[in-house]
């Protein structure tokens, strides 16, 4: 007999589709959101790359660890363990610092606060574990990564890089991994506890990755509009017990 609860998180197909279809929009939105490279500077390319080896060298592993924790199915545990594995075993890391030295492009100060707080914003997000919202966002990277991998390779060209041992690998893997975590959505959906009719908040963190590539993408711009919104949320609030005193506090 099935029960009222399990009817609820009993996700179909058309459900997955639909979220596959506006996942699929925002790529291909952020794609043509994209500079072309070589109307860029010197400059310009080599800082999408280091901002982007700021953000993938070291939490990728990191973001498909905390889905791997957060998850219930089997289903969901064995294609994220799969990737993870293929991660460490094939030192997909190196890979990536391999690249960024080709170019030219080891992340340097002012690239990683460019990036701090968005990339703050998802770390932070990853570690509240809600598993399905996870791996909707893990399929909207890994779908995105797989068409912006040729757009990453023609920056390091002009950059006068040959090493693409990292955009030839990942171009091609990313494709498998993205059906498969649709696979592994459609199981998990059936054991979560969020409620399925929670539509949009499935997005949210799509949301911030979405935000934390256009910050890649736009750096130093991005840097400003961090500084502003944190101005923004700062006040002044009374310290305890020093009357009248007061010291910044984010809100």
């Amino acid at each position: 007999m099935t029960s009222e609860s399990s009817t609820r998180n009993s996700p179909d197909h058309s459900r997955i589709a639909s979220i596959q279809k506006q996942v699929d929009r925002v790529i291909d939105d952020l794609r043509a959101s994209l500079p072309k490279p070589d109307r860029l500077s010197a400059e310009e390319r080599r800082g999408i790359i280091a901002r982007y080896t700021a953000v993938l060298e070291g939490n990728f592993i990191y973001w498909m660890t905390g889905a791997w924790l957060a998850v219930r199915s089997d289903a969901a545990r064995a294609k994220i363990v799969e990737n993870l594995q293929e991660e460490v075993r094939d030192a997909h890391p190196l890979m990536m610092r391999k690249f960024a030295m080709a170019a030219g492009a080891l992340p340097t100060t002012a690239d990683t606060v460019a990036v701090h707080q968005s990339l703050t914003d998802m770390r932070l997000f990853i570690g509240r574990l809600s598993s399905v919202r996870i791996i909707v966002t893990m399929a909207f990277f890994e779908g995105l990564i797989q068409q912006f991998m040729p757009y990453l390779a023609e920056l390091a060209r002009l950059q006068g890089s040959s090493e693409m041992e990292y955009t030839d690998v990942h171009g091609v893997c990313d494709i498998g991994h993205t059906e498969e975590l649709y696979r592994a959505l459609d199981a998990e959906m059936k054991l979560a506890d969020e409620p399925i009719a929670a539509g949009n908040t499935f997005f949210e963190g799509v949301d911030l990755l979405r935000t934390l590539i256009e910050h890649i993408v736009t750096g130093p711009a991005a840097m400003a509009r961090a500084d502003k919104q944190y101005d923004a949320r700062a006040r002044h609030v009374p310290a305890p017990g020093i009357g009248a005193s007061a010291v910044p506090a984010q809100a």
